[in-house]
């Protein structure tokens, strides 16, 4: 992972099918990748995270929806213990492989 990157995991729940669309769409836009229905992980600049972060509260609903979003640091992610089926191994790329297996 380069040095201007962190990790970050992206997990939401989206009342409205189109807010969660757009949502999904900016995640992907920003290089993140879907480990589980409502989760993303990835590497991503801070600049890009910053944008991220404006484009989803621009669409969710701030009284019904919520987003979470964690930056974690190398070292704390290869502490992540995952149990049964965990990651689908496809949809994840080669950089976050690498730390997670």
């Amino acid at each position: 992972m380069g040095k201007d990157k962190q990790l970050v995991w992206v997990m939401y729940d989206i009342s409205e099918d189109k807010a969660r669309r757009k949502i999904v769409q900016a995640t992907e836009e920003a290089g993140l990748y879907r480990v589980q229905y409502s989760v993303f992980l990835g590497s991503i600049r801070e600049n890009r995270l910053d944008e991220l972060c404006l484009q989803v509260q621009e669409y969710m609903d701030e009284d019904t929806d919520r987003v979470y979003i964690f930056p974690m640091c190398e070292k704390d992610f290869k502490r992540v213990k995952t149990y049964g089926e965990a990651f689908d191994e496809d949809m994840v790329n080669d950089e976050v492989k690498s730390l997670i297996f």
